[in-house]
């Protein structure tokens, strides 16, 4: 168990992140915005989530203060697994990847084009707790679309299904899917026209489904307090508490989340003008977005962040990748040591140089032979935060940040080239999230011009 505390009279808002790992959580005051206190506790998975979350809560919990709301958000058990069809994988399966990425979700399977029984049982065989089926622009063809939701129909697959495609199939394709015993919610399209992504009404309605059936079905706690108290995936949280950020400050931001287990990368962007005109990618373009590289972490998948840094032509020391191997190994080690912690830096680092690159560079839909599509020009971006244990817990991560991400020239994008950088060192970003969501925004506001905005921290600009 880990915190601080601060006494405190008054009511507060009770913040909690229930990760696969730890448990963290955050009291801030609900008329202020102060953090009043933190702590951290190992995620009872185990037993039951409550248990960690209860004994987080007491421990952040300052004296002589009431808690007047308790907001969760959470990534135990795999978080959000998303399935995405769509009708080919360069215009509609892209917006639809997108919007699962913008929801919080891990996106881990995608079928596009001529969809037959293989796909069905490849997606089947990826498990995702959701599905989210797009196809079309309104008002275009719907013969894909409904071809798509008839193979889905014939499955054997039974998962809740999010339909955001041409709004001219949304009763045929109800009709099919409900008749075949799927809960199906129907939003607008996420591709409404070409060139126009419209992630918002999927990336809300994959919300309300992972809160009213995937936490219900990690059984992840027996007490049915704890889905009442779940507000959000945690990245969704997270990518909230940037949207806010980026609101307060006017600037293009980035945050570079390293993780056990995955990096995710965040970026705020202004719409550049020209992008919306002729140039207008089909899908699309995600002005503010998230992707995960779930071959990134700096435990469960270490060996991949070398492998990932020395296809990319990074300097890779041998003594690390021993390092790498033995965290794969042993996903729960803990650095103890000068060179220990050396080496988590070291890997954190590399990660956090890959995972912009392929954020920056854009994603690959429908297989590795497919190419880069949603590129993303970075060098206007004016304030990067970093976050995960490693970097909160390392006085040098700032500098070594700053090089990870403005410095590396060399990757086919322009990365930033006058950013200042501040780590994330309160966790702050996920709990200003939770808030801004559920009717406490001015004190999400006052949290993070305290714990971010007034620490931010310069460094000598790269030329």
């Amino acid at each position: 168990m880990t915190g601080t505390v601060v006494n405190a009279v008054g009511g507060i808002v009770m913040c909690v992140d229930v990760g696969s790992t730890y448990t963290k959580a955050a009291a801030v005051s609900a008329d202020t915005g102060t953090l009043l206190g933190s702590a951290s506790h190992p995620t009872t998975l185990d037993t039951d989530v409550m248990d960690g979350l209860k004994a987080a809560t007491e421990a952040a919990s300052p004296k002589g203060a009431g808690v007047v709301d308790t907001l969760v958000c959470s990534s135990a058990g795999g978080g959000l697994r998303l399935g995405v069809i769509g009708n080919e994988p360069l215009v509609t399966a892209r917006a639809a990847y997108r919007a699962g990425l913008s929801a919080g979700a891990r996106v881990v399977e995608v079928c596009a084009g001529d969809i037959g029984e293989a796909d069905m049982e490849r997606l089947a065989g990826a498990r995702p707790d959701v599905l989210l089926l797009a196809g079309g622009t309104d008002g275009g063809d719907e013969t894909a679309l409904l071809a798509h939701a008839e193979a889905l129909a014939a499955a054997r697959l039974r998962a809740p299904v999010v339909f955001a495609g041409n709004a001219a199939a949304a009763v045929d394709v109800r009709r099919l899917l409900t008749s075949a015993g799927f809960e199906l919610t129907c939003v607008d399209n996420v591709l409404p026209r070409i060139g126009s992504l419209d992630p918002v009404p999927a990336r809300t309605a994959l919300r309300e489904v992972f809160l009213r059936h995937v936490i219900a079905g990690k059984h992840l706690s027996a007490q049915a307090g704890f889905t009442d108290m779940v507000k959000a995936a945690t990245p969704d949280a997270v990518l909230t508490g940037i949207e806010l950020l980026a609101d307060m400050t006017g600037e293009d931001l980035l945050a570079v989340d390293v993780g056990g287990a995955t990096t995710d990368v965040y970026s705020v962007l202004t719409p550049d003008a020209e992008m919306s005109g002729p140039r207008a990618e089909v899908a699309g373009t995600a002005w503010r977005s998230r992707t995960v590289e779930g071959d990134l972490g700096v435990r469960h998948t270490a060996t991949g962040i070398v492998e990932a840094a020395e296809a990319a032509d990074l300097d890779v020391p041998t003594t690390l990748r021993d390092a790498a191997r033995h965290r794969t190994e042993h996903p729960g080690f803990r650095a103890e040591t000068e060179a220990e912690r050396t080496a988590d830096a070291e890997l954190s680092a590399l990660a956090a140089t890959v995972a912009v690159g392929r954020h920056a560079r854009g994603e690959r839909i429908g297989g590795p032979t497919e190419p880069l599509r949603g590129g993303k020009d970075l060098a206007a971006v004016k304030l990067v935060i970093g976050s995960g244990g490693v970097l909160r817990r390392d006085p040098e991560s700032p500098q070594w940040l700053r090089e990870a991400v403005c410095g590396h020239t060399a990757g086919g994008f322009r990365p930033p080239t006058a950013a200042r950088i501040v780590i994330d060192a309160a966790y702050a970003l996920a709990p200003a999230g939770l808030m801004a969501a559920n009717g406490h925004r001015t004190a999400a506001e006052a949290l993070l011009r305290e714990t971010l905005l007034s620490s931010l921290m310069r460094f000598p600009f790269i030329d």
